[in-house]
């Protein structure tokens, strides 16, 4: 089956044994495609290469040690065992519930040996950067199988797939949105579902690869199989197509229903601890009415476009890594051109392809409108579907803009299809073809990529590098650098994630940065990080806002009750901290813990105050 294009030799489900000569011409376009691909990810991620561990991506500090931390985690279940989808490491006393979080489980193993020997400051950056290209490289080989007969056409849309504006915002540290080649993959092993024959193989590897992806990318998967439903039922109810759609529906449910043995069975523990495991919760913590596609977005350019770094660019989303479509006026012009060429010259089974992929798109493009309308900044109060959509299961856990990322394969397969046109002379006369290769050059052009922005962050201290906290710390025992670890002030997460890559024994902290329940051990609300305590507020005040309280007796005694909760050890005080954009006051820091705590030691590159065992130094 061919998704747009007519069948050819290159599109049918059994092509013919390629001769020697065009297979090396094959093997060398897919070469040339992977450098090309690899190329531009690393450009684009440039400066975290420079100085994997000095350099952070600026503005989202935060999810870049979230995903740190659970890098490190991996090597910390191979080492010392443990649950891979719910931490007791961190979030002292009550845990993190991993599977209901980004955990990216299957990466964590998978890139276990860089960890160990480089650190999970290279292994995120690897990551990211091979799930950049190979994102760019799945579409290439999904659209050269399924859509296009040129290759060059399928290169051109697949390096518009992995590297559209939506992607490359979601690098700014999302290894999980980052992901994009898992959708092609997935279409790729739907579609071969209809082959007679073969159902119960590809239904098997079908499942096996939902069972890994699931750990990588939850809600991206989720997204994928309803694009993928939503095409192939409105593919299926086209008269041109029903009579094809009946002498494959028995094969695609036998093989659907291999798919779901699998994959059930992969995912039985993983689901149950996402929806019943212990600090589950519902919803994301997120607003979902904030993070909602505007409609104005669709016309505009990102902050990471070769378009916004000559001043064409506009802030329409909730922050820069959510800038899901921004595809600019000149692409979103040429997409309804193209289309309507392309449904000109369509017979009648491949108008049902065009009206399926156009339904898709559709759907989605007001799904990522969210549950009220948005248009150029302003929320207004008029309801739209995600309104009926937001509180149902699995819709309640997404933010509605992202849904926008569908369309990036949607686009891709248009500019795939009419790229075949501009490339195939005896489809277009010859005078066409300049106006429609000038097209592709004013949408394109202006989405090139900007490489990634980036900050410095705090270095590790010796205290932590040289394993100096042992002496503080007992087995199984709690430590927290200051402030305590949150979204804005994550080093405590990340100190603690260097120490998993070293293996030996570790060390708990408090909080930290994930999505968990509202209320402590109750299945709640979701929140970010953990219900806050009155101690928390008061060492992150300091370190934000560089604001000094006057400590009381009441304080004393409120930070006393929430170490006990906490069963903190230790607190260290490193000499700097880094924040969301920038250094937080490390000073205002240190003289609330003096006044709190008393005097610190000072021992290597930090301050240090005891908590336990030994006297209280709050009793000093």
């Amino acid at each position: 089956m061919s998704v747009a294009a007519p069948t050819t030799d290159a599109a049918e489900d059994r092509p013919a044994p390629p001769d020697t000569v065009s297979v090396v011409r094959r093997l060398r376009s897919h070469l040339l495609v992977a450098v090309i691909a690899l190329g531009l990810a690393v450009y684009v991620t440039e400066g975290l290469w420079r100085q994997p561990y000095a350099h952070v991506i600026a503005g989202n500090v935060g999810d870049q040690a979230f995903f740190e931390w659970v890098l490190a985690y991996g090597v910390h279940l191979l080492r010392d065992g443990g649950d891979p989808f719910y931490a007791t490491v961190m979030n002292a006393p009550n845990g993190v519930n991993l599977a209901a979080n980004t955990s990216v489980t299957a990466y964590a193993i998978l890139f276990a040996p860089l960890t160990i020997w480089a650190g999970p400051q290279v292994t995120f950056a690897t990551v990211l950067t091979l799930n950049l290209a190979g994102s760019a490289f799945a579409w290439y080989l999904f659209l050269a199988r399924w859509v296009t007969r040129n290759r060059l056409s399928a290169a051109v849309a697949g390096l518009f797939c992995g590297f559209a504006p939506g992607f490359v915002s979601h690098a700014n540290a999302h290894l999980n949105w980052t992901a994009g080649w898992i959708a092609p993959v997935v279409l790729w092993w739907l579609f071969k579902l209809r082959e007679p024959g073969r159902w119960l193989r590809n239904g098997a590897v079908l499942g096996a690869f939902l069972g890994v992806a699931f750990t990588i990318a939850a809600e991206g998967l989720f997204f994928t199989a309803l694009a993928g439903g939503v095409f192939v039922v409105a593919w299926s109810l086209s008269r041109a197509t029903q009579a094809e759609a009946r002498v494959a529906l028995p094969t695609m449910l036998k093989g659907l229903g291999v798919t779901a043995v699998v994959a059930g069975a992969l995912l039985a523990y993983p689901l149950h601890m996402h929806f019943a495991g212990p600090e589950t919760f519902s919803g994301t913590g997120f607003n979902q009415r904030h993070y909602a596609e505007d409609i104005a977005a669709y016309f505009s350019f990102s902050d990471r476009t070769l378009a916004a770094g000559v001043g064409l660019g506009a802030n329409y989303a909730a922050n820069p890594t959510e800038q899901t479509s921004f595809f600019g006026l000149p692409l979103m012009v040429l997409v309804v051109a193209a289309f309507v060429l392309l449904w000109r010259r369509a017979d009648a089974r491949r108008r049902a392809t065009l009206r399926a992929l156009a339904i898709t798109g559709g759907v989605f493009m007001v799904i990522s409108f969210g549950p009220r309308l948005h248009i150029f900044g302003y929320q207004s109060d008029i309801p739209l579907p995600y309104a009926l959509l937001q509180r149902l299961p699995l819709f309640d856990s997404a933010l509605p803009l992202r849904f926008a990322l569908v369309l990036v394969g949607v686009i891709g397969v248009i500019l795939a299809s009419s790229a075949d046109l501009l490339l195939d002379r005896d489809e277009m006369p010859h005078p066409a073809h300049t106006p429609f290769a000038a097209a592709f050059a004013v949408a394109l052009i202006p989405l090139f990529p900007l490489p990634l922005l980036w900050t410095e962050r705090a270095p590790e201290p010796k205290f932590i590098a040289d394993g100096t906290w042992q002496r503080y710390v007992p087995e199984g025992g709690t430590m927290s650098a200051l402030p305590f670890a949150i979204n804005v002030a994550a080093d405590g997460q990340r100190w603690q994630a260097y120490t998993m890559a070293r293996g030996g024994r570790q060390f708990r902290i408090p909080d930290g940065y994930f999505l968990g329940p509202e209320i402590d051990g109750a299945d709640k609300q979701g929140r970010i990080g953990a219900p806050p305590r009155r101690t928390d507020w008061l060492f992150l005040r300091a370190a934000l806002y560089g604001y000094v309280p006057e400590v009381d007796n009441w304080d004393r005694a409120q930070a006393r009750a929430d170490f006990e909760y906490w069963g903190v050890d230790a607190l260290f005080l490193p000499e700097e901290i880094t924040g969301p954009n920038g250094m937080l006051f490390r000073s205002a820091v240190e003289k609330s813990a003096t006044d709190l705590l008393g005097e610190p030691e000072h021992v290597d590159d930090v301050l240090v105050w005891r908590i336990r065992p030994g006297v209280d130094p709050i009793d000093r």
